[in-house]
């Protein structure tokens, strides 16, 4: 009976109340919409910014700027906002255990204000340094934002919601590229005069932001399991959930301190030294690399460039470009509400193959486009079936998997991890594809496609499926005698019996015992 209760006490978290969405709704839209936003702004503009940085150079020194060192410049230009994230995504443990999850996302919109501001007045003090910092400062937020906010709403979901919510941010992240698409045309803000103004503009949804998020309450995982505030906790699941029936959920987070009640909050160097989570570790690496060597950084910075390359009409490009952003909203969208159906795994495994996929797709096609011309259309579908296989699973699952597989006391130091690495791979393609697009042509994509059909494979083996899963749940399904369990039945198959399970070896009878010989019984 008492089980029967809990199991009722966790249906009844499971619904989708309004202060849910709107949570979802207000982090991402002041922080997950401006790193899309701030990936794509620079494309549209990029031939009116390289006038502005040439005629400030030959104001000051009487020179212009030769070919290479304006492309240089540029490309620092574009790819300082991955430096900024790189050192956003360092400080986002630090962050995150003083302030709050909350508290992270509401006290770092002042970054947001003062970027807007440099970038904005950039052309009046005719200073390209003020662009490039304020794309820097941007480039912290979104370091910071791009960690915090999955974690935000993936402690304050209930299990069954805890997918959905999790992508809500990549939804906003597409639109956030879409947006920047359409105030690109030449109609909008595509102008010379307004691309100051088209820099900036992102201060206007942070400052929506920072008017309602400091209303809701912090995360009842973090008030409880690290603030050890059971009082806020209640009154933050009151907040989230349909019901006050919440004793279930206060019990498995209580479960999750007592486990935790010995360690602190582990640094970065004691998360990778910790055997315990070697294969946790590991999968963020793996998928936060393979997520921006996927090619869509390259697709996202240079999308004009690309279908210049493929042909397309100079007067129709900001228009095949904005109707990308609208494959890349309605592919999150899929991916967002099929999540919890489908689970985790295949859409990351899905979404990398297409990727690969239509990579292969861009070389035969650049290749071939001198010879066929319709072959323009084919380069053209595989950059929308990047886009689309980027944003239905490898865009947002990433960031959701991270928080999944660790505990309370890893998650910073593995979002510091994930970021970090994540955001040295999108400066390592924003500032070097250009270059390898004049050296190795369209066979530069090559190099993608083996990024993705790795991850992929890697993904199929390693990484189990998570969804509907308590963090506990989750932690013991990775722990370090799962490992040692599955090479032990290989080797004594007639004293174990293994069965399949999501693509794992799991243990038949999950009650074995380990005793201090490390013999195995059932």
């Amino acid at each position: 009976d008492d089980e029967t209760k809990r199991l009722e006490g966790l249906a009844d978290t499971s619904q989708l109340t309004a202060s849910l969405l709107a949570v979802a709704f207000l982090t991402s839209f002041g922080s997950s919409m401006l790193y899309g936003y701030n990936l794509a702004v620079v494309n549209s503009p990029a031939g009116y910014i390289k006038d502005f940085y040439n005629k400030t150079m030959i104001n000051r020194t009487g020179a212009a700027l030769t070919e290479e060192t304006l492309t240089i410049i540029y490309s620092l230009t574009v790819s300082i906002f991955a430096i900024g994230g790189l050192l956003g995504s360092l400080i986002v443990g630090m962050l995150v255990t003083r302030f709050g999850r909350k508290g992270t996302v509401v006290k770092t919109t002042m970054l947001v204000f003062i970027a807007g501001s440099l970038m904005g007045f950039s052309r009046i003090c005719k200073s390209p340094e003020m662009v490039i910092i304020g794309r820097f400062i941007t480039g912290i937020h979104s370091g910071i934002s791009l960690s915090v906010v999955p974690m935000y709403l993936g402690e304050i979901a209930p299990k069954s919601l805890r997918g959905f919510l999790g992508l809500v941010p990549c939804i906003f992240i597409s639109t956030g590229v879409f947006l920047a698409q359409i105030l690109g045309l030449h109609e909008l803000l595509g102008k010379e005069e307004y691309w100051p103004l088209f820099l900036s503009v992102v201060v206007v949804p942070t400052f929506v932001q920072l008017m309602l998020l400091p209303w809701f309450p912090e995360s009842p995982r973090y008030l409880l399991i690290e603030k050890d505030n059971i009082h806020a906790t209640i009154t933050a699941l009151k907040w989230y959930r349909a019901n006050c029936n919440i004793q279930a959920e206060i019990e498995e987070m209580q479960e999750e301190q007592r486990s935790l009640s010995t360690l602190e909050t582990l640094s970065v160097w004691k998360l990778v030294r910790d055997d315990t989570v070697r294969w946790q570790v590991l999968s963020v690496v793996v998928i936060n690399i393979g997520m921006q060597l996927s090619s869509i950084d390259a697709i996202w910075f240079y999308t004009n460039d690309i279908f210049e390359n493929a042909g397309i009409p100079p007067p129709e490009i900001p228009y095949t470009t904005a109707g990308t952003g609208i494959i890349e909203i309605v592919a999150a969208l899929v991916g967002c509400f099929t999540i919890e159906k489908l689970g985790r795994r295949p859409l990351m495994i899905g979404g990398f193959a297409v990727m690969g996929v239509c990579s292969v797709g861009i070389t035969v096609a650049f290749s071939l486009q001198a010879q066929l011309s319709f072959m323009r259309y084919i380069s053209v579908c595989c950059v929308i079936g990047i886009i689309a296989g980027f944003c239905i699973g490898p865009a947002g699952v990433p960031f959701l998997i991270t928080a999944e597989l660790f505990k309370q006391s890893h998650r910073p130091a593995a979002y510091i991890i994930g970021g970090s690495l994540n955001w040295v791979s999108n400066f390592t393609v924003g500032f070097i594809f250009p270059f390898m697009q004049m050296s190795a042509g369209a066979y530069s994509y090559l190099v993608f496609a083996t990024v993705c059909f790795s991850v992929a494979i890697y993904v199929y083996f390693i990484i189990p499926e998570t969804k509907n899963k308590t963090f506990m749940e989750i932690s013991q399904m990775f722990s370090r005698k799962q490992p040692i369990m599955d090479t032990q039945g290989l080797i004594l198959g007639d004293q174990l019996q293994l069965k399949k399970m999501n693509g794992y070896g799991g243990l038949e009878n999950a009650s074995l015992d380990f005793n201090s010989s490390s013999s195995y019984r059932n």
